[in-house]
């Protein structure tokens, strides 16, 4: 960080409104977020390309969509994480090692295992995001509602993904044919 960086952050509201410790707390955690967003947005997009299957067409929107908001997340954490005189991870390997939620590459393209891992990967997003919610609680009132702006998202996928492989489980079932695991 520059001496510019340093004297802006010095006399940023956020950085004043709460002490260090609790500050690099919040960091810290936010953080961990941040990387776990940029490796959902690369898990999505890439399961969006390799998904196959009867429901292609529609997982493959939904990852897609997702991928975006999971992005998003990614900008809007890191933004916070400045606006609290914090560092963002910047190299690959910096987000592998920072992560909650481990990386599920889609290594097998069916459908309905990389639905099933998608909605492994945001159980795991909510849990973190209440985590968090609970350990920042009212001492930052901007990084709570920002955690729970991204945890309506994040049951919204859950929620989403669980759909599709709800259809996908009963049309096989229809169709007389086992479980697919």
């Amino acid at each position: 960080m520059n001496t510019n960086e340093k004297q802006i952050c010095s006399e940023s509201e956020s950085c004043r409104e709460m002490d260090r410790k609790t500050r690099e707390e919040i960091v810290h955690q936010l953080r961990r977020a941040y990387c776990d967003e940029w490796l959902a947005f690369i898990q999505y997009r890439t399961a969006a390309m390799v998904v196959k299957g009867l429901t292609r067409p529609e997982s493959s929107a939904e990852l897609l969509e997702n991928a975006d908001e999971e992005l998003e997340h990614a900008c809007k954490l890191g933004e916070r994480i400045l606006e609290l005189c914090g560092e963002i991870p910047i190299s690959p390997q910096e987000i592998i090692e920072n992560c909650n939620c481990a990386f599920v590459a889609p290594t097998d393209p069916c459908g309905y295992r990389i639905l099933c891992q998608s909605i492994a990967s945001e159980r795991c997003a909510i849990a973190v995001y209440r985590k968090m919610l609970a350990m920042v609680g009212d001492r930052d009132p901007v990084t709570s509602h920002l955690i729970l702006e991204i945890l309506e998202d994040e049951v919204e996928h859950e929620y989403e993904f669980r759909q599709i492989k709800e259809d996908v489980e009963a049309t096989r079932a229809a169709w007389g044919l086992k479980e697919t695991k």
